[in-house]
């Protein structure tokens, strides 16, 4: 029982899952926006990031409970702040993290005799880790059946996956007139390794009857899949080598696409809209299926399923009834599909230079309100956002987005963005959730970007 327990206390405190990037979002004086809206109105000539520099991100959040609640040094036993997690939270609550890496990145406006279309490109890490909070098995882990009879324990509760890949990307968008702007990203995927396990169904199920006779029913449909993991287990070479070539399509590979537009239906009113990681991935490379399946009557005394002791030989029958297989079957994971949408009202706030005969609204207005939609797939229920924003041209070489986002981490989550543009370096920092950064362990969401970036725009917007 203390080793379950010590699993479940890893497996909450690593949970991860969450990649909206709202203060990125539409912020066109930063080249990584193309990630996020490969439509989005650009205005440089060319661009490439700083290696392993233009593009750095990470975002953490936790709808149930913080850091804090279960490691605070608060003289509380870290069981009984267990307890209270488990008891305060529900399946629907989760913990999320998504981690990026840009390691080149670059692009480019084809020239001819409109100069309406810009390519982009590059290569970018990403890791991923999500589950939902276990709370019917943490229960039953915590405080077993003897509780809970009559009690349906919903195996179901159990949703996870994890991948760490690599991506690499071409990106192609057009000014197809003045007022409407469309792209598409072409990706191909290559996994390093994967674990899968969100399918999961099943029950179990304890009454007593007036004799004393237990009758303990089990329905279990579990299944993991994991890929590029398995060979680590006795693996003489070099560990680090072996993940690089993987990253450079050496790996279990799929492909994915991402749309997007920008949209003026007057020069100070813009909308826009992408999906992003419209893709899959399949597994076929070192490929490992683990699987509980099968069904269980037991009456009579509880058997003791750890050790083996119990009448009637319950244990073994337990183990045929629901045996643990190992299989190797390929398998196909789905990227977690994106949808971005905002709506941008434009405005003058003081002089402003501009060449009013262009048609360039970021040069004619220098503040902007809007707000954003964001809504993400996961495997039990969308994950959705919504953002509120200010932008302002503090100066030529500095532009500020101050956010506003609402969503199942945290009510008060401000963000602040900053990019600035010497020369041709452009730097930007972003960062949200600010009101908890005096003690970032009560925080139930954090992220933050930064890159470096040489632009060079062009002269004739």
């Amino acid at each position: 029982m203390k080793k379950i327990i010590l699993i479940f206390v890893l497996l909450i405190s690593i949970n991860c899952f969450s990649q909206n990037k709202q203060i990125l979002y539409n912020l066109t004086t930063v080249p990584q926006t193309l990630m996020t809206n490969p439509g989005s109105d650009v205005k440089y000539n060319w661009y490439f990031g700083v290696p392993l520099l233009s593009g750095i991100s990470a975002n953490l959040g936790s709808s149930g409970f913080s850091a804090y609640d279960l490691f605070a040094d608060n003289g509380v036993d870290i069981n009984v702040k267990l307890r209270d997690i488990v008891f305060s939270t529900d399946r629907k609550d989760k913990i999320a993290i998504n981690e990026q890496i840009e390691l080149f990145s670059g692009g480019f406006r084809i020239a001819g005799e409109r100069n309406d279309s810009y390519v982009s490109f590059g290569m970018y890490q990403e890791f991923d880790f999500m589950a939902y909070m276990p709370t019917d098995l943490a229960i039953l882990a915590l405080d077993g059946n003897k509780d809970y009879m009559g009690k349906t324990f919903n195996l179901k509760d159990l949703s996870a996956k994890a991948e760490l890949l690599s991506v690499f990307h071409l990106g192609f968008h057009k000014n197809i007139s003045k007022k409407l702007i469309v792209g598409a990203r072409g990706k191909i995927y290559s996994s390093i390794f994967n674990a899968s396990s969100t399918n999961n169904s099943g029950s179990i199920y304890t009454t007593e009857s007036s004799k004393g006779v237990y009758e303990q029913i089990i329905d279990s449909n579990f299944e993991l899949n994991t890929s590029g993991i398995t060979k680590y287990e006795d693996f003489n070479g070099s560990i680090a080598k072996d993940v690089i070539k993987k990253a450079l399509l050496f790996g279990n590979l799929g492909l994915g696409i991402d749309l997007g537009f920008t949209y003026y239906p007057e020069k100070n009113i813009q909308i826009t809209g992408s999906v992003v990681d419209i893709g899959f991935i399949r597994h076929t490379k070192e490929v490992e299926n683990k699987t509980y399946k099968g069904s269980y009557v037991y009456e009579g005394a509880i058997p003791k399923f750890s050790t083996g002791d119990s009448s009637e030989n319950g244990y073994e029958q337990f183990k045929d009834a629901i045996p643990f297989v190992t299989l190797y079957e390929n398998y196909t994971t789905w990227r977690p599909l994106k949808f971005n949408s905002s709506i941008q009202y434009s405005f003058r706030d003081g002089a402003t230079d501009c060449n009013c005969l262009n048609y360039d609204p970021d040069a004619i207005y220098n503040s902007a309100i809007g707000a954003q939609l964001f809504v993400m797939s996961t495997p039990r229920m969308p994950f959705m956002a919504f953002t509120t924003y200010y932008r302002r041209k503090i100066f030529k070489a500095l532009q500020m987005k101050a956010t506003y986002t609402l969503d199942s981490y945290s009510y008060k989550n401000i963000g602040l963005g900053l990019s600035t543009t010497l020369g041709p370096v452009n730097f930007y920092v972003l960062a949200d959730n600010l009101l908890e950064y005096g003690d970032i362990t009560k925080a139930n969401s954090l992220s933050f970007q930064l890159g470096l970036n040489v632009i060079f725009k062009n002269s004739k917007k």
